[in-house]
């Protein structure tokens, strides 16, 4: 399994078969280092509906005929957009050809503005645990440090944790540092940074104050597991 970061949030996974995107924000995101053409997934998986997440799914699932996983009410927004989508909601998990997705909670907001201003709401944010060909990737989607991240890493053999460390929105680097040692992962990696000055963040430093593993991707990194 090959795991490259894009930016924000963006999480590209290659399995031997199926290309799979987590929350693949391109437009807008100076952060990045793909165009929108570039992005050509089997999968679309979303935490929630916030446009620097959510911004171009349904321009990249139209270009490619991506299926588009999220919890139920943003799936549904954008199943009517005429979408394939699968909707599921936090606590649920379920079986795919390319991989297993169950959705954890996240304490966040979760809504669309459409180009003329129109604010969507779409539901309750997530994050999730994604497992194929023997490996286990928690992305946290946006959210605040909560104690059953305890719990997430018990019951689960993480093998690499992507978390938020951009403050103001999300955790800062202090809470992800605490979340990173209670969910036990082999590989802790920082996202939702430096997109914007208000989560300007030393990546660098927040991997040295981990007491696990830890490592930083540039944007078009990866790392293979």
């Amino acid at each position: 399994m090959k795991l490259t970061f894009h930016g924000q949030s963006a999480l590209e996974i290659t399995t031997e078969k199926h290309s799979i995107w987590v929350d693949p924000f391109i437009s807008g995101n100076t952060f990045c280092d793909v165009e929108i053409g570039d992005v050509k997934p089997d999968v679309i998986l979303l935490t929630h509906g916030h446009n620097d997440h959510a911004g171009d799914a349904e321009e990249i699932a139209k270009r490619n005929n991506s299926l588009i996983v999220a919890p139920f009410e943003l799936a549904e927004y954008f199943g009517t957009k005429g979408l394939n989508v699968h909707p599921m909601h936090i606590g649920g998990g379920y079986q795919f050809e390319w991989g297993y997705v169950k959705w954890t909670q996240a304490f966040h907001g979760s809504s669309f503005t459409e180009d003329d201003g129109t604010v969507v709401y779409t539901g309750m944010p997530a994050g999730l645990l994604f497992t194929s060909e023997g490996k286990t990737i928690y992305h946290a989607g946006d959210t605040a440090l909560f104690s059953d991240m305890k719990m997430i890493g018990e019951r689960n053999d993480i093998d690499v944790a992507f978390l938020p460390i951009g403050d103001n929105f999300t955790m800062g680097p202090e809470d992800a540092a605490t979340a990173s040692e209670w969910l036990n992962a082999k590989l802790t990696v920082p996202i939702h940074y430096n997109t914007y000055p208000v989560i300007e963040q030393d990546p660098d430093k927040f991997v040295a104050s981990l007491k696990g593993d830890g490592k930083v991707l540039k944007p078009g990194e990866f790392i293979e597991r």
